[in-house]
């Protein structure tokens, strides 16, 4: 069944936590483009989506309903990375990670207004051949919606650091112009032919060490990366991406691979863009 039909939870797994609203540095965000080491998950929780996924990545790994499902995007068979979109609509899980109150508030704040579903990934590099993620702005993917009002939250499955191939982030780099978009799983300098040299001079990445359960959250123009694992340990993350509600179709096209077209010019809804803020 596809769990796109149903715009609330399905289980009780993340049952409002009824603790208040979770803090988040708004101003923070805007001078960096980024806020990190974000509580978010429980134990219970972690050890809920660790399964899910791996049942995603063996018994589901050729479902339809995935938008895109990539068992290697790296071109380097030594060098793997599992990237896949659409899990929410197939695992329980993560159809009801995105409903979870403590993410949309967040988000919300972020957005400045009613937060939509955009769509999720997921991310796995194995223990000591995980590939890179190369150096890219979320925007660069997303041109095919207007104006630019989204927001990018991501979860780790497991403890991150630089040894196991944590994101890391640009600070500033939010208020860049859109750089081209290259391949995402292989050249770390491409991105270095298209900054100016005052941006080469304020290229200081930012490692993304937390722990599992703990989110980050990025501005769509914000310049982010993540070089090989090369640990004995996984690293296994989940991206939830969120547009402010009232974005618009910019294509006659698909947004996203089986959806139906939402024509160039009108706001995006529907089964698969649920929104999530609670509006009276």
């Amino acid at each position: 069944m596809d769990l796109s039909l149903f715009h609330e939870p399905l289980t009780d797994l993340f049952a409002d936590p009824g603790s208040g609203e979770t803090a988040v540095d708004v101003d923070e965000f805007q001078r960096s483009g980024f806020i990190l080491g974000v509580p978010l998950l429980s134990e219970a929780q972690i050890r809920a989506l660790r399964e899910a996924l791996d049942s995603l990545m063996t018994e589901n790994a050729n479902d339809p309903l995935f938008y895109e499902y990539h068992s290697n995007e790296s071109k380097d068979d030594r060098n793997r990375l599992l990237h896949a979109l659409g899990a929410w609509r197939i695992s329980e899980a993560f159809h009801d990670l995105i409903f979870y109150r403590p993410i949309v508030e967040i988000a919300e704040k972020l957005l400045g207004g009613p937060a939509r579903f955009w769509h999720d990934q997921v991310f796995v590099k194995p223990a000591r051949d995980g590939a890179v993620v190369a150096w890219h702005q979320d925007y660069s993917y997303w041109t095919r919606t207007v104006p630019l009002a989204h927001l990018t939250c991501w979860i780790g499955l497991d403890d991150s650091d630089e040894e196991n191939g944590c994101v890391q982030y640009v600070p500033g780099s939010h208020q860049w112009h859109l750089l081209p978009r290259g391949d995402l799983a292989n050249d770390m300098t491409a991105v270095f032919q298209h900054l100016s040299a005052e941006q080469k001079d304020e290229f200081h990445p930012q490692p993304v060490i937390m722990t599992a359960g703990q989110a980050s959250f990025h501005h769509p123009m914000t310049v982010h990366g993540s070089y090989e694992n090369r640990s004995d340990r996984p690293r296994r993350g989940i991206v939830l991406n969120f547009m402010r509600d009232g974005v618009r179709s910019n294509t006659n096209d698909e947004l996203l691979a089986g959806v139906p077209v939402i024509p160039m010019g009108h706001k995006i809804e529907g089964q698969f863009f649920p929104l999530l803020s609670k509006i009276e």
